[in-house]
Protein backbone atom coordinates (compact mmCIF):
# COMPACT_ATOMS: atom_id res chain seq x y z
CA UNK A 1 0.00 0.00 0.00
CA UNK A 2 1.34 3.36 -1.27
CA UNK A 3 0.02 6.24 1.78
CA UNK A 4 0.79 9.40 1.56
CA UNK A 5 0.33 12.13 4.30
CA UNK A 6 -2.08 15.06 3.58
CA UNK A 7 -0.27 17.48 6.20
CA UNK A 8 -2.90 20.40 5.60
CA UNK A 9 -2.26 24.32 5.88
CA UNK A 10 -3.04 24.93 9.67
CA UNK A 11 -0.74 21.96 10.77
CA UNK A 12 2.24 22.97 8.04
CA UNK A 13 2.37 26.44 9.57
CA UNK A 14 1.50 25.85 13.19
CA UNK A 15 1.36 22.63 14.23
CA UNK A 16 4.47 20.49 12.53
CA UNK A 17 4.49 18.13 15.62
CA UNK A 18 1.23 16.67 14.54
CA UNK A 19 2.14 15.44 11.21
CA UNK A 20 5.35 14.29 12.73
CA UNK A 21 3.10 12.24 15.13
CA UNK A 22 1.41 11.14 12.43
CA UNK A 23 4.41 9.28 11.09
CA UNK A 24 5.66 7.84 13.57
CA UNK A 25 2.59 6.19 14.55
CA UNK A 26 1.93 4.97 11.03
CA UNK A 27 5.77 3.96 10.57
CA UNK A 28 5.27 2.05 14.48
CA UNK A 29 2.47 0.14 12.95
CA UNK A 30 4.38 -0.85 9.84
CA UNK A 31 3.28 1.43 7.32
CA UNK A 32 5.46 3.68 4.99
CA UNK A 33 4.77 7.06 4.18
CA UNK A 34 5.52 9.16 1.59
CA UNK A 35 5.06 13.13 2.01
CA UNK A 36 4.77 14.62 -1.44
CA UNK A 37 6.34 18.23 -1.47
CA UNK A 38 4.05 19.36 -4.09
CA UNK A 39 0.91 19.48 -1.82
CA UNK A 40 -0.76 22.61 -1.17
CA UNK A 41 -4.00 23.79 0.07
CA UNK A 42 -6.81 21.77 -0.21
CA UNK A 43 -9.07 24.86 -0.74
CA UNK A 44 -11.25 24.43 1.95
CA UNK A 45 -10.97 28.13 3.07
CA UNK A 46 -11.57 29.62 -0.80
CA UNK A 47 -14.54 27.61 -0.98
CA UNK A 48 -16.16 28.09 2.64
CA UNK A 49 -15.42 31.60 1.37
CA UNK A 50 -17.38 31.44 -1.53
CA UNK A 51 -14.91 31.48 -4.18
CA UNK A 52 -16.01 28.11 -5.63
CA UNK A 53 -14.22 28.97 -9.28
CA UNK A 54 -11.13 29.48 -7.12
CA UNK A 55 -11.29 26.34 -5.38
CA UNK A 56 -10.98 24.30 -8.28
CA UNK A 57 -6.96 24.57 -9.29
CA UNK A 58 -6.46 24.02 -6.12
CA UNK A 59 -8.70 20.61 -5.59
CA UNK A 60 -7.27 19.92 -9.78
CA UNK A 61 -3.94 20.06 -7.70
CA UNK A 62 -4.54 18.23 -4.99
CA UNK A 63 -5.57 15.34 -7.40
CA UNK A 64 -2.33 15.05 -9.39
CA UNK A 65 -0.11 15.70 -6.33
CA UNK A 66 -2.02 12.39 -4.23
CA UNK A 67 -3.81 10.67 -7.73
CA UNK A 68 -1.17 7.62 -7.25
CA UNK A 69 -1.54 6.60 -3.91
CA UNK A 70 -3.61 3.88 -2.44
CA UNK A 71 -4.71 6.03 0.56
CA UNK A 72 -4.07 9.78 1.40
CA UNK A 73 -4.07 10.13 5.25
CA UNK A 74 -4.92 13.35 7.22
CA UNK A 75 -4.97 14.99 10.57
CA UNK A 76 -7.81 16.98 10.13
CA UNK A 77 -11.14 16.20 9.97
CA UNK A 78 -12.42 18.89 8.45
CA UNK A 79 -9.57 18.79 5.12
CA UNK A 80 -10.68 15.40 5.06
CA UNK A 81 -14.09 16.57 4.57
CA UNK A 82 -13.24 18.89 2.02
CA UNK A 83 -12.43 16.56 -0.16
CA UNK A 84 -15.22 13.51 0.83
CA UNK A 85 -17.62 15.99 0.86
CA UNK A 86 -17.01 19.31 -1.04
CA UNK A 87 -15.04 17.70 -4.13
CA UNK A 88 -17.79 15.93 -5.52
CA UNK A 89 -19.94 19.15 -5.37
CA UNK A 90 -17.67 21.17 -7.25
CA UNK A 91 -17.52 18.72 -10.23
CA UNK A 92 -21.42 18.65 -9.88
CA UNK A 93 -21.32 22.31 -10.24
CA UNK A 94 -19.28 22.38 -13.09
CA UNK A 95 -21.09 19.82 -14.84
CA UNK A 96 -24.55 21.86 -14.15
CA UNK A 97 -22.77 25.11 -15.57
CA UNK A 98 -22.25 23.22 -18.90
CA UNK A 99 -18.12 22.55 -18.05
CA UNK A 100 -18.85 19.19 -19.19
CA UNK A 101 -17.56 16.40 -16.82
CA UNK A 102 -13.76 16.86 -16.97
CA UNK A 103 -13.76 18.24 -12.91
CA UNK A 104 -15.56 15.16 -11.83
CA UNK A 105 -13.43 12.96 -13.49
CA UNK A 106 -10.16 14.54 -12.32
CA UNK A 107 -11.53 14.67 -8.66
CA UNK A 108 -13.40 11.33 -8.34
CA UNK A 109 -10.61 9.08 -7.60
CA UNK A 110 -8.73 10.21 -4.84
CA UNK A 111 -12.02 11.08 -2.98
CA UNK A 112 -12.75 7.71 -1.68
CA UNK A 113 -8.74 7.07 -0.98
CA UNK A 114 -8.82 10.17 1.71
CA UNK A 115 -9.14 9.39 4.70
CA UNK A 116 -8.68 11.29 8.28
CA UNK A 117 -6.15 9.60 10.66
CA UNK A 118 -8.35 7.65 12.58
CA UNK A 119 -10.42 6.39 10.39
CA UNK A 120 -7.39 5.03 8.35
CA UNK A 121 -6.56 3.30 11.41
CA UNK A 122 -9.61 1.90 12.48
CA UNK A 123 -11.11 1.16 8.86
CA UNK A 124 -8.36 0.64 7.14
CA UNK A 125 -5.66 -1.31 9.21
CA UNK A 126 -8.16 -2.52 11.54
CA UNK A 127 -6.65 -1.37 14.93
CA UNK A 128 -7.85 0.54 18.00
CA UNK A 129 -4.88 -0.43 20.37
CA UNK A 130 -1.68 0.99 18.54
CA UNK A 131 0.51 0.74 21.34
CA UNK A 132 0.44 3.86 22.87
CA UNK A 133 0.95 5.46 26.73
CA UNK A 134 -0.28 8.46 27.36
CA UNK A 135 -0.33 8.96 31.59
CA UNK A 136 -3.10 11.51 31.65
CA UNK A 137 -6.76 12.46 31.97
CA UNK A 138 -8.21 13.29 28.91
CA UNK A 139 -11.15 14.56 27.81
CA UNK A 140 -12.34 14.14 23.97
CA UNK A 141 -14.00 17.17 21.78
CA UNK A 142 -15.73 15.42 18.92
CA UNK A 143 -15.05 18.64 16.23
CA UNK A 144 -18.24 19.28 14.11
CA UNK A 145 -16.34 17.82 10.56
CA UNK A 146 -15.63 14.68 11.91
CA UNK A 147 -19.06 14.32 13.86
CA UNK A 148 -21.33 15.41 10.92
CA UNK A 149 -19.15 15.41 7.85
CA UNK A 150 -17.33 12.25 7.92
CA UNK A 151 -19.32 10.68 10.71
CA UNK A 152 -16.46 8.92 13.03
CA UNK A 153 -18.66 7.83 15.35
CA UNK A 154 -16.93 6.42 17.92
CA UNK A 155 -13.59 5.91 16.38
CA UNK A 156 -11.66 8.18 17.98
CA UNK A 157 -12.72 6.82 20.98
CA UNK A 158 -11.94 3.49 20.62
CA UNK A 159 -8.40 4.58 20.10
CA UNK A 160 -8.05 6.65 23.31
CA UNK A 161 -9.76 3.79 25.05
CA UNK A 162 -7.18 1.63 24.04
CA UNK A 163 -3.67 4.27 25.18
CA UNK A 164 -2.40 2.53 28.39
CA UNK A 165 -2.07 5.06 31.08
CA UNK A 166 -5.14 7.24 29.72
CA UNK A 167 -8.30 8.29 31.93
CA UNK A 168 -11.10 8.95 29.68
CA UNK A 169 -13.63 11.36 30.95
CA UNK A 170 -16.72 11.86 29.44
CA UNK A 171 -17.27 16.09 28.39
CA UNK A 172 -20.49 17.23 28.63
CA UNK A 173 -21.90 18.88 25.91
CA UNK A 174 -19.20 17.64 23.37
CA UNK A 175 -21.51 17.39 20.79
CA UNK A 176 -21.71 21.51 20.66
CA UNK A 177 -19.63 23.31 18.18
CA UNK A 178 -16.69 25.04 19.53
CA UNK A 179 -17.11 28.41 17.59
CA UNK A 180 -14.62 28.25 15.40
CA UNK A 181 -16.13 27.08 12.00
CA UNK A 182 -12.89 29.08 9.92
CA UNK A 183 -14.05 31.97 8.83
CA UNK A 184 -16.99 32.01 11.14
CA UNK A 185 -14.52 32.99 14.28
CA UNK A 186 -13.75 36.12 12.36
CA UNK A 187 -16.69 37.62 11.18
CA UNK A 188 -18.82 36.33 13.84
CA UNK A 189 -16.12 36.88 16.63
CA UNK A 190 -18.55 37.37 19.72
CA UNK A 191 -20.67 34.34 19.40
CA UNK A 192 -17.21 32.35 18.19
CA UNK A 193 -16.07 33.51 21.40
CA UNK A 194 -18.79 32.58 23.75
CA UNK A 195 -19.17 28.97 21.92
CA UNK A 196 -15.37 28.44 22.69
CA UNK A 197 -15.89 30.25 26.50
CA UNK A 198 -18.63 27.43 27.13
CA UNK A 199 -16.67 24.53 25.19
CA UNK A 200 -13.62 25.33 27.84
CA UNK A 201 -16.02 25.49 31.08
CA UNK A 202 -17.29 22.33 29.76
CA UNK A 203 -13.85 20.72 29.80
CA UNK A 204 -12.77 22.20 32.92
CA UNK A 205 -15.67 20.62 34.51
CA UNK A 206 -14.43 17.17 33.26
CA UNK A 207 -10.99 17.16 35.83
CA UNK A 208 -9.06 16.88 32.84
CA UNK A 209 -5.67 17.49 32.27
CA UNK A 210 -5.97 17.61 28.11
CA UNK A 211 -8.74 18.21 25.60
CA UNK A 212 -8.37 15.88 22.75
CA UNK A 213 -9.50 16.64 19.09
CA UNK A 214 -8.47 14.99 15.96
CA UNK A 215 -8.33 18.67 14.30
CA UNK A 216 -5.85 21.85 15.19
CA UNK A 217 -8.06 24.54 13.90
CA UNK A 218 -10.75 23.60 16.46
CA UNK A 219 -7.80 22.99 19.07
CA UNK A 220 -6.10 25.90 17.89
CA UNK A 221 -9.49 27.92 18.85
CA UNK A 222 -10.07 26.09 22.27
CA UNK A 223 -6.34 26.56 23.17
CA UNK A 224 -6.12 30.11 22.93
CA UNK A 225 -9.25 30.91 24.85
CA UNK A 226 -8.04 28.72 27.79
CA UNK A 227 -4.72 30.59 27.15
CA UNK A 228 -6.28 33.74 27.99
CA UNK A 229 -8.42 32.59 30.69
CA UNK A 230 -5.54 30.61 32.25
CA UNK A 231 -7.06 27.75 32.20
CA UNK A 232 -5.02 24.18 33.17
CA UNK A 233 -6.62 22.01 30.48
CA UNK A 234 -4.17 21.71 27.91
CA UNK A 235 -5.28 21.29 23.93
CA UNK A 236 -3.42 17.97 22.19
CA UNK A 237 -4.32 16.23 18.54
CA UNK A 238 -5.13 12.69 19.00
CA UNK A 239 -2.92 12.21 17.05
CA UNK A 240 0.34 13.33 19.36
CA UNK A 241 -1.22 11.04 22.22
CA UNK A 242 -1.36 8.19 19.66
CA UNK A 243 2.52 8.71 18.84
CA UNK A 244 3.30 8.78 22.94
CA UNK A 245 5.26 5.35 24.20
CA UNK A 246 7.63 5.09 26.93
CA UNK A 247 10.34 5.51 25.10
CA UNK A 248 9.42 8.77 23.18
CA UNK A 249 6.55 9.99 25.18
CA UNK A 250 4.39 13.11 24.31
CA UNK A 251 3.65 16.01 26.60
Amino acid sequence: MRVALFLTCVNDTLYPDTGRAVVRLLNRLGVDVDFPLAQTCCGQAHYNTGYRHETEPLARHYAEVFGEYDAIVTPSGSCAAMVRELYPRLGERARAEGRGDALADVLAPVVPKTYELTEFLVDVLGVTDVGAVYPHKVTYHPTCHGLRSLGLGDRPRRLLEAVRGLELVELPGADECCGFGGTFAVKNAGVSAAMGADKMRHAESTGAEVLCAADNSCLMHLGGTMSRAGSAVRPVHIAEILASTEEEPAR
